[in-house]
């Protein structure tokens, strides 16, 4: 009932998606300024953002095809001594795109760039002194589009009216706040711009992840089915490992449901609710350290090698709450309440545990599973073997897998400083999930659910004997394998007779 919901759900799902969402929503509050150069800057924001698909309307909706950058509410609010100053003191806006960024500033015989018209350009005719300097584009002389707000007199408060600037060309934009007067330096801003693009306010970055998750969901359901099928048919012999697999694929479909109906809703709406996101990426972290923490025990041997994980129970505990602290942190501060990047040191601070943490277990998976492989080697167990053996493979091609593609997604952030392959980007994220799945589907395939699950189990009994039972009781039925193993016991008795007639022959000689 569970899957065939979950089915039900994903098709509706599916039946909804028909276009690719862009863009956000950036709320400011009270936002100070920063002295960058010879200008007070604040950054409003930068999302990619794909060219609009229609024209403008009288009907606004969530997915009406157009694309904008659109002012609300937007207040600026300056200091009494700033206030006491005649004249009319302006603050600009600029919007403008990371392949045009050279079209903002300037400076004069190679001296430090500057944003602001100097004295000295002035003097050249370049610009007007106190205005922000700005070419046109060499691909639309409209961009950069720079709108400008004045305070009058010697009120403290500048404001401006909802206004939005239509977006006809795709790629990464950037909006930034300036003012080039010295005495706005203690200014602050309130207000929201509204990025939106041809089907929503989700980020452009974010966007192609939405449809990845519903497609992650059908693959963990069809994954799921036959998994579920094959754990109904042979419940009898059901292993304790087996229970934890099934948790596993239960979390990773409930997290990409839950991660599908996150950004849709992000999509709608333009805000991330804290509760919301906190819950996903709290079933997103207790998902990530269960896999783990199940691959470790199998390396170990459990249920297999040892019945029990013994005196190891509480370090594998503990470094499992570890992890899940540590990945609950990061996954927070990434995603929760926020729409923006983090900055790239408070990030690396954040990412150093969960790296560490990852290396370490994989240092102690690869350590248990050569033991777990040297135990079954000398209890000759081939078939258990084989099986380790195709399971460390795997982990072996997975490691490598990580390695190449950590170095690849290192290579594609320090190429890309200003974010223009931001189409690209959500391939970085989506690999990381394909790559789990594709490990738990090797698990699933090596200790699936059949009549001869016990054979998995752990035993006492050592000895050749007792394997060939356990190839030939994998290999066939039980009962062509009671079958083949009487012939077997029917040959060996056969040799015995036949050797102990060898016997006798000389004795029945030696009375005659």
């Amino acid at each position: 009932m569970l899957f065939a919901s979950s089915l039900l759900i994903l098709l509706l799902i599916l039946s909804s998606i028909l276009f690719t969402s862009f863009a956000s929503i950036h709320i400011y509050d009270h936002e100070p300024f920063q002295e960058i150069g010879n200008a007070y800057l604040l950054s409003g924001g930068s999302e990619g953002i794909a060219a609009s698909l229609a024209t403008a309307s009288n009907v606004h909706s969530i997915h009406d095809g157009r694309s904008y950058i659109r002012f609300e509410n937007i207040t600026f609010r300056r200091s009494k001594p700033a206030a006491r100053a005649r004249g009319t003191v302006p603050i600009h806006i600029i919007i403008f795109e990371a392949a045009d960024r050279d079209d903002i500033g300037g400076s004069v015989y190679g001296g430090q760039r500057a944003i602001c018209c100097t004295p000295d350009l002035a003097k050249m005719g370049v610009c007007k002194q106190g205005e922000v300097i700005r070419r046109p584009s060499a691909t639309d002389i409209n961009w950069p589009v720079i709108l400008d707000v004045y305070f009058k007199g010697k009120s403290r408060i500048a404001s401006l009216d909802s206004k939005g600037v239509s977006i006809s060309k795709t790629g990464m934009y950037n909006l930034f706040f300036v003012a080039c007067d010295p005495k706005l330096k203690e200014m602050v801003m309130s207000g929201k711009t509204v990025w939106k693009n041809p089907d929503g306010f989700l980020p452009g970055r974010m966007a192609p992840l939405k449809k990845f998750y519903v497609f992650m969901a059908l693959a963990y359901v069809c994954l799921g089915i036959i998994w579920f099928l094959q754990y109904v048919r042979f419940w009898d012999d059901i292993l304790q490992l087996q229970h934890c697999i099934s948790a596993v694929i239960g979390l990773g479909l409930f997290e990409m449901i839950l991660w599908y109906f996150e950004y849709s809703n992000f999509n709608n709406t333009g805000i991330r609710p804290v509760v919301v996101t906190t819950v996903v990426v709290t079933v997103g972290a207790i998902r990530k350290t269960i896999s783990r923490l199940l691959i470790l025990s199998v390396s170990m041997g459990y249920g297999v090698v040892r019945p029990t994980l013994g005196g190891l129970t509480s370090k594998v505990l503990l470094l499992g709450i570890t992890y899940l602290l540590a990945s609950e942190l990061l996954n927070i501060t990434e995603y929760v309440g926020t729409i923006s990047d983090v900055s790239g040191r408070a990030r690396l601070i954040l990412v150093l545990p969960d790296a560490f943490l990852d290396a370490f277990l994989i240092l102690w998976i690869f350590t248990s599973l050569s033991k777990t492989l040297e135990q079954l080697q000398a209890k000759r167990s081939s078939v258990k073997l084989d099986i380790y053996r195709k399971f460390s493979n795997a982990l072996v091609v997975m490691v490598i897998s990580s390695v190449v593609w950590i170095g690849y997604e290192v290579y594609f952030k320090a190429t890309d400083p200003f974010n223009e392959r931001w189409q690209s980007a959500w391939i970085i994220t989506a690999f990381w999930d394909i790559l789990a799945y594709a490990l738990l589907c090797v698990i699933c395939y090596l200790w699936a659910p059949s009549q001869s699950s016990q054979r998995y189990a752990y035993s006492e009994e050592v000895g050749e004997e007792s394997d060939d039972e356990e190839v030939l009781s994998l290999t066939k039925g039980k009962q062509e394998g009671q079958g083949e193993i009487s012939l077997v016991r029917q040959e060996k008795n056969a040799r015995t007779d036949a050797s102990s007639d060898e016997d006798d022959e000389p004795e029945e000689d030696k009375r005659e």
